[in-house]
């Protein structure tokens, strides 16, 4: 398991911010200690090298010796996740581990670390980190190992599969969708949080890369779910360039969540929880 970078996700909606991290599944602690002496890539290596098992903070160095703060989930599914927050095809790095939940934040991890999966959680906006366990609304991770098809981390998925406007057609040119294991949840209930007349589009239980509106605008991650159809902007978060439809009312990471409403959950419009959640991005 590796860290991954979390992405924060902020859209025209004041309330509405949301972190992508990588991997880190639950975290019921109450005091966090702060290690500077392991000579570790990732929280993985922090667990079976110095064999550490408390869920906190942790300092990481980089393969060019770049030293910096994370959240280790030591924890879920056997340990090892590793929080990272950024985003999509840069190795811009920014923000604190503490404010994840309420701004942007993004570390080397993101690019640095060779994973095998990710975790995904869903946190209210500033939600304390000692608390983003159990206020969390969705928790899941994958175990296919599939990072390693698409070089060990998203900073290269999405060099393979760009979010772009215009770089393919809905469905087709998609990236891969991938199964995953609850951890707080379930497809019915991951469904739910999105607008009623998403989910006669979509199949709760994955988590989607690069995924093509019928406008051929490119969405980056749609977090629980695997489209069947093109309106993937009510659903997917992490939009990149231009949105033609209704143009400027999509903006920013969650681009058409507010279609019919701020948090009315009508039509096309998400829930209200959905849109004032961080969402958590870890590696392992």
């Amino acid at each position: 398991m590796s860290y991954r970078s979390v992405i924060r996700i902020e859209s025209k909606y004041k309330k509405r911010r949301s972190v992508l991290c990588v991997v880190f599944i639950f975290f019921p602690i109450l005091n966090f200690r702060f290690w500077a002496q392991f000579n570790a890539r990732n929280c993985k290596e922090v667990k079976d090298k110095y064999g550490q098992t408390e869920n906190g903070l942790y300092y990481l160095t980089t393969a060019t010796g770049v030293v910096y703060q994370t959240f280790c989930d030591m924890t879920t599914a056997g340990g090892g996740w590793t929080l990272e927050v950024g985003n999509w095809a840069n190795r811009k790095t920014f923000g604190t581990v503490e404010a994840a939940t309420d701004d942007d934040f993004k570390n080397p991890g993101y690019y640095d670390i060779e994973a095998e999966d990710m975790s995904v959680w869903h946190v209210p906006n500033n939600t304390p980190v000692n608390h983003w366990n159990l206020a969390a609304i969705m928790r899941y991770h994958t175990d296919r190992h599939f990072l390693h098809l698409y070089g060990g981390n998203l900073y290269q998925l999405f060099h393979s599969y760009p979010v772009e406007y215009n770089v393919g057609a809905h469905l087709s040119d998609n990236g891969p969708s991938i199964p995953i294991v609850y951890d707080l949840g379930d497809k019915e209930s991951t469904k739910n949080v999105y607008g009623p007349y998403s989910g006669g589009e979509n199949e709760g239980g994955f988590i989607s890369f690069r995924a093509i509106n019928h406008e051929r605008a490119a969405t980056a991650i749609c977090s629980g779910v695997k489209p069947k159809g093109g309106n993937v902007e009510h659903y997917c978060i992490g939009g990149c360039g231009f949105f033609p439809e209704a143009n400027p009312l999509q903006c920013g990471d969650f681009t058409g969540f507010a279609w019919n409403g701020y948090g009315t959950h009508v039509g096309f419009s998400a829930s209200k929880q959905m849109l004032e959640s961080a969402v958590l991005l870890f590696y392992c």
